[in-house]
């Protein structure tokens, strides 16, 4: 065989083996699937909303960056929590941090005090620049403003803590999870475009999560001077069970991991 058939049969392998894990693995597949797929039917209602509503942002100035904004508090809140937590894991720390007294409701606690510091740390500069920039502070929302943050807070907690339990589960095999599992709600949350855009069929849906009743919440103060006690109501019921839930999954994965040994490694 000469040299470049040697080398066209090691390139030919390495590819085949690849192709193999992509064959045995649905989650390599998932991701190659994900984003194209998220961009495209986000965009897609941007679209649909933007045909029917050709004057909606002169009655709404600023309306769009205050939804980025908001939208970040949610996203940073989910990443701040499980990067903590994963940080724990690639370092190999966590079978040192469970031999001390530390409790595993306190480790999720210190978790979640840590996800609203990173939240605070991205948020809060992008929010000042918004303001010589674009002439737009989000903090003209007043009042309201702290109850949308709270809200979203509680709902990046609950995300992280079900992802925290997943990598407690699974290793660091669910780690792409960390990354990408909080953009699937983003679509039907509403944060671009009412819900009444979104198809009949998916309307229940988004009204199933609390991002959805902030962020129609936001453009009921932005756009009516309005503040709907209503959905705040809504978001925060929500929230209080997907905490208990996301907490109860989180502790008993954390449980499972310790009786089987997997604190001890956190490898795929």
């Amino acid at each position: 065989m000469t040299a470049l058939g040697a080398a066209l049969g090691r390139v030919g392998a390495m590819s085949k083996r690849h192709l193999y894990l992509f064959r045995s693995s649905w989650t390599r597949v998932f991701d190659l699937v994900y984003w194209p797929v998220l961009q495209m039917t986000i965009w897609g209602f941007v679209t649909v909303f933007l045909n029917q509503q050709s004057s909606w942002f002169a009655q709404a100035a600023g309306v769009l960056i205050g939804a980025v904004l908001l939208w970040d508090v949610l996203v940073r809140s989910q990443f701040g929590l499980t990067l903590s937590l994963l940080e724990e894991m690639w370092s190999r720390n966590l079978a040192n941090l469970f031999v001390s007294p530390l409790r595993p409701w306190e480790f999720a606690a210190s978790l979640m005090l840590l996800a609203v510091a990173r939240s605070m740390i991205g948020v809060l500069p992008a929010a000042l620049l918004a303001i010589p920039l674009f002439a737009y502070s989000v903090f003209d929302l007043g009042l309201p403003l702290i109850a949308f943050w709270t809200m979203l807070v509680m709902l990046g907690w609950s995300i992280g803590l079900m992802i925290g339990a997943l990598l407690f589960r699974f290793g660091l095999a669910a780690e792409s999870y960390a990354w990408a599992s909080i953009f699937v709600i983003q679509p039907i949350s509403g944060v671009w475009y009412p819900v009444s855009v979104l198809p009949a069929w998916l309307q229940p849906l988004a009204w199933c999560l609390p991002s959805t009743y902030v962020f129609e919440g936001m453009r009921a103060v932005v756009i009516d001077k309005t503040f709907r006690w209503d959905l705040l109501a809504g978001a925060f019921v929500l929230n209080l069970v997907y905490m208990a839930f996301a907490f109860a999954a989180f502790l008993y994965a954390f449980a499972l991991a310790r009786r089987r040994g997997q604190l001890l490694q956190s490898s795929e």
